[in-house]
């Protein structure tokens, strides 16, 4: 009885140190992973860091534009490789300076808009992301030009319009409408992928293609071409019948937010003049961010012309 008392101690003893051991190295791994995740974002502020003495010194909304969020996405879009991040910004920092997309404003590009070929959604993925909606069967002008920058007007009030500590946006493209007559021609594609991917650098978070017909697919095939193949993951081809396509939907969104052209229980129509109203009010808080000393356009009908427009005052010369 005493022996059998004697073995069952011992192997209560064993039972706590190998409980003990399995909890040392649980703790052991715990601490590892900490300790990796935490040198990992030290060697992600040490990279930052080394982009923005690579730089140099900015001022004015250059210096404004390269936050540490930024120099991060950068990096990212360059394997975090120092010198081609840097080599990337500097050709951003070049094409703001001349292009200045935060100085376009909703009334220089309404009429590109007067169809809804791309908006605003009033509602948010379920990340908390911005997101755009496109429309290219809603086509309605031939200028690349034209159609450029109101792509980068809309890009650029996304971002305005991003939760703090967020950094992309979703896309959802309808295809109700689209063919050969309604779509880009390739050497505008190309120069809309171009910018995204060169000045705008993980912004997109995914894009989802709804209902893409046949005649799209050669289309695609040339515009992917030209895409990343980080970009091209993102692009997601959807179909509201589609069992897995729903599913996948409802992972990014509310369904009762989803429009039902994209398979969800909501209603999105297209209001040129109201959505018009919204831009001129956020031209006001982008004008303010920039510190651009802009004086208020007044649109009255949406179509972006008004008898009391008056221009805006040149905006102060930015340092590259």
């Amino acid at each position: 009885m005493f022996l059998r008392r004697k073995h069952s101690q011992k192997d209560d003893s064993d039972q706590r140190d190998s409980k003990t051991r399995n909890y040392r190295v649980v703790k052991s791994s715990m601490l590892l992973k900490q300790g990796s995740s935490l040198f990992g974002e030290f060697c992600f502020l040490c990279r930052v860091s080394e982009l923005r003495t690579a730089i140099g010194p900015l001022s004015g909304r250059s210096a404004k534009y390269c936050t540490d969020a930024c120099l991060r996405r950068y990096l990212e879009a360059r394997n975090w490789n120092v010198d081609k991040a840097n080599k990337m910004l500097e050709e951003t920092l070049k094409w703001r300076l001349t292009y200045k997309p935060e100085e376009i404003r909703w009334h220089e590009v309404a009429h590109e808009g007067e169809t809804g070929k791309v908006s605003r959604a009033n509602f948010h993925d379920n990340q908390g992301r911005t997101v755009l909606i496109m429309r290219p069967g809603m086509q309605n002008t031939k200028s690349a030009e034209n159609n450029i920058r109101h792509l980068v007007y809309l890009l650029e009030n996304a971002i305005m319009n991003l939760d703090e500590g967020q950094e992309q946006m979703s896309w959802l493209i309808d295809f109700t409408g689209f063919s050969l007559n309604t779509s880009i021609p390739i050497k505008v594609a190309r120069d809309i992928v171009y910018i995204l991917q060169g000045h705008y650098p993980e912004r997109l978070a995914v894009a989802f293609l709804c209902n893409p017909p046949k005649i799209f697919e050669a289309f695609y095939k040339a515009i992917k071409y030209f895409l990343d193949p980080k970009t091209a993951q993102k692009v997601k081809f959807v179909y509201p019948r589609n069992k897995d396509s729903m599913e996948l939907m409802k992972s990014y969104f509310d369904v009762e937010d989803l429009p039902g052209e994209f398979g969800g229980n909501g209603t999105l129509k297209y209001d040129h003049e109201e959505f018009s109203r919204l831009m001129a009010e956020d031209d006001v808080k982008t004008a303010k961010f920039w510190g651009i000393d802009d004086k208020p356009y007044h649109i009255a009908n949406g179509s972006g012309h008004s008898a009391a427009e008056v221009a805006p005052e040149p905006a102060t010369p930015i340092a590259q």
